[in-house]
């Protein structure tokens, strides 16, 4: 006769195979819950379309006179559609746990599954996946349109400015660096929507720390010392340095470590989400 699954030595491994058991189950009915509505893929679907799109208007807008001195960071511009899709990635997010909450679905998921942090880790995780794979196209895309678009722009290899290619070190740390920024934005979305729970309260929670620091520097161009604490500290303009690939000895913070902030702020809102959704009722 076979063993119950909690029997076994001191490790407990048929409690560990319930666990994994279970988190798999928790895997499937999210990932259920994702495929079988029509907005996460319209939405990853728009975050391509408009990165790559923005980021083509970009290129496409800035040219290099000849006999002129163009100080750009031509990949950096390539990748400019990314400030644009993170919108997008964003609302994505959010409406992955929220839109539960909207339409009282929470309830039955967290009666079908009680485990709270395993269903937002799952979440968490899909999410995430589906932002990597969406994020990957956006900049592939970013990054044709500089190499296609900038040549007849001025920026030719002549110039000192090599086609953009992601066998390049510098580039590929850019792109892969911004699809990982993207997965970063969409886990700090989620974070903030499970303790938000409102839908329009946390997208507009989520833009204004995103998009108001770029605003808050400008006006605090006249204070240098908060202008760099917050280019260092504020999630977009810390992220955002993952992109550039010249004048790095000027910037407030090293790329990867900029990345790391905003990493820092995602895990940061994920913990305070998930403390929030095991402490209160549904």
């Amino acid at each position: 006769m076979s063993q119950p699954l909690t029997a076994g030595p001191p490790g407990l491994p048929g409690v560990r195979r319930m666990e994994v058991t279970g988190m798999r189950d928790t895997l499937h009915a999210e990932w259920t819950k994702l495929r079988t509505v029509s907005g996460p893929a319209w939405l990853l679907a728009g975050t391509v379309a408009l990165t790559v799109a923005v980021s083509a208007a970009a290129t496409a807008a800035v040219r290099c006179p000849a006999g002129t001195a163009c100080p750009v960071d031509t990949t950096k511009l390539s990748l400019t559609g990314i400030e644009f899709g993170q919108a997008v990635v964003a609302i994505l997010a959010v409406l992955a746990i929220s839109g539960e909450y909207s339409t009282g679905m929470i309830r039955i998921t967290l009666t079908a599954m009680p485990r709270r942090f395993a269903v937002l880790a799952a979440k968490a995780v899909l999410v995430a996946g589906l932002v990597l794979a969406a994020g990957a196209i956006a900049v592939g895309g970013s990054v044709l349109a500089g190499r296609v678009i900038l040549p007849g722009h001025g920026f030719t290899a002549a110039r000192g400015f090599p086609l953009e290619s992601l066998a390049d070190g510098p580039t590929l740390r850019a792109a892969a660096g911004s699809v990982l920024y993207l997965a970063l934005i969409a886990l700090l979305s989620l974070g903030i929507a499970t303790a938000v729970r409102d839908s329009a309260v946390a997208i507009g929670v989520v833009l204004g720390l995103l998009y108001l620091s770029p605003i808050i520097l400008t006006a605090l161009t006249h204070d240098p010392v908060w202008f760099h604490r917050l280019e260092r500290y504020a999630p977009m303009s810390a992220g955002l340095t993952i992109q550039d690939t010249t004048g790095l000895r000027g910037l407030p913070i090293s790329p990867w470590g900029g990345l790391g902030v905003l990493a820092a702020w995602a895990a940061g809102a994920l913990l305070a989400g998930g403390l929030l959704l095991r402490m209160r009722d549904a």
